[in-house]
């Protein structure tokens, strides 16, 4: 039965651990794994933009001796609607190994899976971010030499799709995650419904005690409107994360999905500090997405 990463709800807390050190595995003997993935094909499909996503799955395909293809929907006849989700999954699947969607929907990203005969993994719906969560578990873990007995501290917007990847995962290996944000921008109901040391605040001073680690994303995701940039401005820059507010984290690390607006949700120097490990976590996305793809693909 083939296998599918749509969501980090999907995974169980040793599968989310069987991925996080198989990436160690690939990342400190990377010419083991260099013919792993030979003669198969990854498809990449792209409803939304990328760098990170794109290049890491490419460059995790290539090392691994697979080919890659980039498919952008805005020129494509499902993208222009001549053509059904359905159809281009069960075609799709007659040419490919694997599926790689960036889409807006996760109602789309599932129904892309459920017509597909071939693994599909999700780089991204506006519900989710599995892959880079992942790859922050990864880097966490390096820097901490733990996932155990940490917090997290999540300052800004909340009602996206990292910090729902966040709360699946923490709640998953009890890692502790206060969320510091406008009541307008809470994570989803749903999402938050079944979490477990899962902390919803406005209070900043509340979230940064005893972190381990002080996470951010931007506070202009690709789906909001420009439109709503000054309005947004003024009700998240009480949590923009600036060296006043790292000082009160003691040692913590940051950490920063990118891409970053700096002077917005984090201030320069905070991201170019040494206390930054945002192009570490940036970095490990090859070495994570070479695992799921390991993962996926027998």
């Amino acid at each position: 039965m083939k296998k599918d990463l749509l969501s980090i709800n999907d995974l169980s807390k040793t599968e989310i651990l069987e991925i996080i050190s198989l990436a160690e595995k690939v990342k400190k003997n990377t010419r083991r794994y260099k013919s792993k993935l030979k003669n198969n094909v990854l498809l990449d499909i792209f409803e939304k933009p990328s760098l990170r996503t794109r290049l890491s799955f490419e460059v995790a395909m290539y090392q691994l001796g697979g080919h890659t293809i980039y498919y952008d929907l805005a020129g494509s006849p499902l993208g222009k609607g001549k053509e059904s989700l359905e159809d281009t999954a069960k075609v799709v699947s007659r040419y490919v190994d694997v599926i790689m969607a960036r889409l807006y929907s996760q109602d789309d990203l599932i129904k892309l899976a459920k017509n597909s005969s071939i693994p599909v993994i999700s780089g991204l719906t506006d519900y989710e971010h599995p892959c880079q969560i992942l790859g922050d578990l990864l880097t966490i873990k390096e820097k901490l030499r733990k996932l155990s007995n940490i917090k997290i501290a999540y300052f800004g917007d909340a009602k996206n799709n990292v910090t729902h990847s966040l709360i699946f995962a923490c709640s998953k290996l009890n890692i502790k995650l206060s969320i510091a944000c406008p009541k307008e921008m809470q994570p989803l109901n749903s999402v938050l419904k079944n979490s477990r040391n899962i902390e919803v605040t406005q209070n900043v001073n509340k979230a940064i005690k005893n972190a381990n680690i002080v996470y951010v994303d931007s506070w202009m995701s690709y789906q909001i409107p420009k439109s709503e940039h000054t309005k947004r401005v003024k009700l998240l820059k009480k949590y923009q994360v600036n060296s006043e507010l790292m000082n009160k984290a003691g040692k913590a690390l940051f950490m920063h999905c990118l891409p970053a607006m700096r002077g917005e949700e984090v201030t320069s120097d905070v991201i170019d500090s040494r206390r930054s490990i945002v192009l570490d976590q940036a970095g490990n996305r090859l070495f994570i997405q070479k695992a799921i793809l390991l993962k996926l693909i027998k």
